[in-house]
Protein backbone atom coordinates (compact mmCIF):
# COMPACT_ATOMS: atom_id res chain seq x y z
CA UNK A 1 0.00 0.00 0.00
CA UNK A 2 0.93 3.37 -0.69
CA UNK A 3 1.39 6.26 1.87
CA UNK A 4 -1.27 8.73 2.61
CA UNK A 5 -0.07 12.39 2.20
CA UNK A 6 -0.74 14.67 4.59
CA UNK A 7 -1.00 18.56 3.75
CA UNK A 8 -0.88 21.56 6.33
CA UNK A 9 -3.79 22.77 5.20
CA UNK A 10 -5.50 19.02 6.23
CA UNK A 11 -7.59 19.20 9.46
CA UNK A 12 -9.93 16.71 11.56
CA UNK A 13 -12.58 18.31 13.26
CA UNK A 14 -14.03 16.15 16.26
CA UNK A 15 -17.64 17.37 17.54
CA UNK A 16 -18.13 17.90 21.14
CA UNK A 17 -20.29 15.07 21.60
CA UNK A 18 -17.94 12.46 20.46
CA UNK A 19 -15.76 13.98 23.63
CA UNK A 20 -18.79 13.43 26.09
CA UNK A 21 -19.39 9.99 24.84
CA UNK A 22 -15.78 9.36 25.12
CA UNK A 23 -15.36 10.89 28.04
CA UNK A 24 -18.68 9.07 29.61
CA UNK A 25 -17.75 5.38 28.50
CA UNK A 26 -14.78 5.71 29.66
CA UNK A 27 -16.18 6.61 33.27
CA UNK A 28 -18.79 3.84 33.28
CA UNK A 29 -16.24 1.22 32.13
CA UNK A 30 -14.60 1.76 35.52
CA UNK A 31 -15.83 -0.82 38.21
CA UNK A 32 -17.88 0.84 41.35
CA UNK A 33 -19.11 3.78 38.96
CA UNK A 34 -22.97 2.88 39.04
CA UNK A 35 -23.71 5.30 36.43
CA UNK A 36 -24.03 9.35 36.23
CA UNK A 37 -24.86 12.17 37.09
CA UNK A 38 -26.94 15.56 36.27
CA UNK A 39 -24.17 18.12 36.19
CA UNK A 40 -25.94 20.73 39.14
CA UNK A 41 -27.82 23.89 37.38
CA UNK A 42 -24.88 26.86 37.51
CA UNK A 43 -25.07 30.27 35.96
CA UNK A 44 -21.51 29.53 34.81
CA UNK A 45 -23.02 26.80 33.55
CA UNK A 46 -23.65 28.15 30.01
CA UNK A 47 -20.08 29.35 29.68
CA UNK A 48 -19.31 25.87 29.09
CA UNK A 49 -18.43 24.31 25.83
CA UNK A 50 -20.06 21.14 26.17
CA UNK A 51 -22.43 19.42 28.72
CA UNK A 52 -23.97 16.64 28.45
CA UNK A 53 -24.59 13.02 30.61
CA UNK A 54 -22.92 13.67 33.59
CA UNK A 55 -20.06 15.63 31.81
CA UNK A 56 -18.62 19.33 31.39
CA UNK A 57 -15.62 19.80 29.40
CA UNK A 58 -14.04 23.27 28.25
CA UNK A 59 -11.98 22.91 25.18
CA UNK A 60 -8.59 25.12 24.81
CA UNK A 61 -6.09 25.25 22.24
CA UNK A 62 -3.37 23.81 25.03
CA UNK A 63 -5.90 20.83 25.94
CA UNK A 64 -9.23 19.18 27.43
CA UNK A 65 -10.91 20.25 31.27
CA UNK A 66 -13.49 17.54 32.40
CA UNK A 67 -15.57 17.52 35.26
CA UNK A 68 -17.37 14.26 35.81
CA UNK A 69 -20.14 14.19 37.92
CA UNK A 70 -20.97 10.31 38.88
CA UNK A 71 -22.58 7.98 41.32
CA UNK A 72 -20.69 5.46 43.20
CA UNK A 73 -21.52 2.11 44.47
CA UNK A 74 -21.48 2.23 48.26
CA UNK A 75 -19.22 -0.73 48.62
CA UNK A 76 -16.32 0.58 46.71
CA UNK A 77 -13.52 2.71 47.85
CA UNK A 78 -14.95 6.47 46.73
CA UNK A 79 -10.94 7.57 46.76
CA UNK A 80 -9.90 4.40 44.73
CA UNK A 81 -12.82 4.78 42.06
CA UNK A 82 -12.48 8.22 41.60
CA UNK A 83 -8.40 7.98 41.05
CA UNK A 84 -9.54 5.25 38.40
CA UNK A 85 -11.80 7.49 36.91
CA UNK A 86 -9.35 10.45 36.11
CA UNK A 87 -7.03 7.37 34.73
CA UNK A 88 -9.13 6.26 32.26
CA UNK A 89 -10.90 9.08 30.91
CA UNK A 90 -7.45 10.93 30.71
CA UNK A 91 -5.86 7.65 28.91
CA UNK A 92 -9.66 7.26 26.73
CA UNK A 93 -8.73 11.11 25.49
CA UNK A 94 -4.98 10.73 25.15
CA UNK A 95 -5.72 7.41 22.95
CA UNK A 96 -8.88 8.32 20.52
CA UNK A 97 -8.45 11.70 20.07
CA UNK A 98 -4.91 12.43 20.38
CA UNK A 99 -5.55 15.43 22.77
CA UNK A 100 -3.55 16.52 26.12
CA UNK A 101 -5.44 16.51 29.19
CA UNK A 102 -5.08 19.91 31.48
CA UNK A 103 -7.63 18.52 34.44
CA UNK A 104 -10.63 15.94 34.99
CA UNK A 105 -12.21 17.10 38.37
CA UNK A 106 -14.63 13.96 39.48
CA UNK A 107 -17.55 15.05 42.19
CA UNK A 108 -19.61 12.12 43.37
CA UNK A 109 -22.79 13.29 43.54
CA UNK A 110 -24.22 9.95 45.58
CA UNK A 111 -23.42 6.49 46.84
CA UNK A 112 -25.52 3.70 45.53
CA UNK A 113 -25.73 0.69 47.88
Amino acid sequence: MGEEKVYPQDTTTIAPSVLVTIARLATLSVDGVVELAPPPRRVDRYIRQTVGQGVELSIQDHGISANLYMIVDGRANVRDVSEAVRAEVARAFMDSVGMDVESIDVFVQDVRF
